[in-house]
């Protein structure tokens, strides 16, 4: 923005640097060499609207005023009035008359700059006099018309001092004439500056070569400015810029993106906190779909999930367990006796077994514990797990007992996963039977 703002600035100085040198230049010659001077005068400020108007549109309706010209008129490139200071005139063409039919060669020649003698306008037939020019970029003609009576107001105001003061400039600029030799300033924007020498006022043009346009710093009454000079014959013309002249249009550009930037760091915090709330929204849907809610082992809808990826040709070990005596706890104690007992026959499981594999609960107390690391130390891992379930003790419930059936899938060439878990519930089957015969407990009542 600074990079854009220092170019746009130093062209308008540039602009503003020809046109007041073309008007020095003459501002000495008779009546009727003035008012040719001042056709190129106003092609000059054709122009000079045609940059402004590129650089800021918003000062289209503004800137005959500003150029000190009575109208300025937009043609598009078919030769129709658009826009400019006087809406009447809007849709008026190089076919609408006479005098306006006289710009008609600029719709073939985007290289022309023509200013017209005092004529009748079309629409009014006041007595005016304009001058035309093509914008830089080609895309539209702009006019600026002037009265007549400005021709004489010209003539009479041709001292220096006069031409300077009443040059129009945007605020933060200024503009200076000053005499090659001596430096004394004769025509200034800023009167106070007038009678006094560059050199007083804090340009020192010494080290320069002002053949061609230079850039210096200088400190004006205090105030760090920038002072784009040029020197001819007979003066020093200079453009004096303050340090504050793009400030307000770096801070709007500023605040706009720190406008920007504040609603796009919270759009993505938004964003980031809805995928973050999506994704543990899945993992919450994901764990409750796949967790036992009553002992947070897998639940069966994860049990068979995971025996189907099971690979027949690598090693694990399938665990099929019942609890033995879950209906006479509940038949005798009550249901969240017969509660405690299952989470604490799954307390041990997952005690015993979470690290090396995983623990489903698939019925009321029937679960699988499907083993797939360290299944070299599977016997010392069951004789934990014995020893972990003998020292149990709920609440309610003082012991616990636990059957068991243990295969493991390189005991032999298995068909299916299916296989194993039968053997394992076979096998599991033969070691509570063993275990109600050996209580004496009738097996009917668990």
């Amino acid at each position: 923005m600074n990079n854009v703002n220092n170019r746009n600035t130093y062209q308008t100085s540039q602009v503003l640097l020809d046109w007041v040198i073309n008007v020095l230049d003459r501002n000495t010659q008779s009546e009727e060499e003035l008012i040719n001077s001042l056709k190129d005068d106003y092609i000059v400020r054709a122009k000079a609207v045609a940059y402004i108007i590129d650089a800021k549109p918003e000062a289209e309706r503004k800137i005959a005023n500003l150029m000190s010209v009575d109208e300025v008129h937009l043609f598009d490139k078919d030769g129709t009035i658009y826009s400019g200071s006087v809406p009447k005139y809007y849709g008026y063409n190089f076919d609408s008359g006479e005098q306006i039919e006289y710009f008609k060669p600029m719709l073939t020649d985007k290289t022309l700059t023509m200013c017209q003698d005092v004529t009748p306008n079309t629409s009014e037939g006041k007595e005016m006099m304009y001058a035309i020019t093509w914008n830089e970029a080609g895309t539209r003609m702009v006019q600026v018309g002037i009265k007549p009576v400005r021709l004489l107001e010209e003539v009479k105001q041709n001292e220096v001092s006069s031409v300077v003061e009443n040059m129009p400039v945007y605020e933060g600029m200024s503009i200076l004439v000053a005499d090659t030799k001596t430096g004394e300033i004769y025509g200034a924007t800023d009167t106070d500056k007038i009678g006094k020498t560059l050199e007083d006022i804090g340009v020192d043009t010494r080290n320069f070569n002002l053949a061609e346009t230079a850039s210096v710093k200088v400190s004006v009454d205090g105030k760090k400015q920038k002072c784009i000079l040029r020197q001819d014959d007979k003066y020093v013309v200079g453009v004096l810029i303050a340090s504050t002249f793009n400030f307000k249009n770096t801070i709007i550009a500023m605040l706009i993106v720190g406008v920007y930037l504040s609603l796009a760091t919270a759009c993505m915090i938004y964003m980031l906190w809805r995928i973050f709330k999506t994704d543990k929204e899945k993992e919450l849907l994901m764990y409750r779909s796949h967790t036992d809610e009553l002992t947070g082992c897998f639940n069966r809808h994860a049990y068979e999930e995971d025996i189907v990826q099971l690979r027949m040709d690598e090693a694990f070990v399938y665990i099929s367990l019942d609890m033995n005596g879950l209906k006479t706890v509940n038949d005798s104690l009550g249901h969240a006796a017969g509660d405690e007992l299952i989470r604490g026959v799954a307390s041990c499981m997952k005690q015993c077994f979470a690290e090396v594999g995983k623990v489903y609960r698939i019925g009321g107390d029937e679960f699988v514990i499907i083993v797939l690391d360290q299944i070299q130390n599977i016997e010392n891992i069951r004789e934990t797990f014995d020893k972990t379930v003998r020292r149990w003790q709920g609440k309610m419930v003082k012991e616990m007992s636990v059957s068991c059936g243990y295969v493991s899938s390189d005991e032999k060439e298995w068909d299916t996963i299916y296989d194993i878990a039968k053997a394992a519930d076979a096998r599991m089957y033969e070691n509570k039977a063993a275990y109600y015969q050996k209580s004496g407990r009738d097996r009917r009542k668990r």
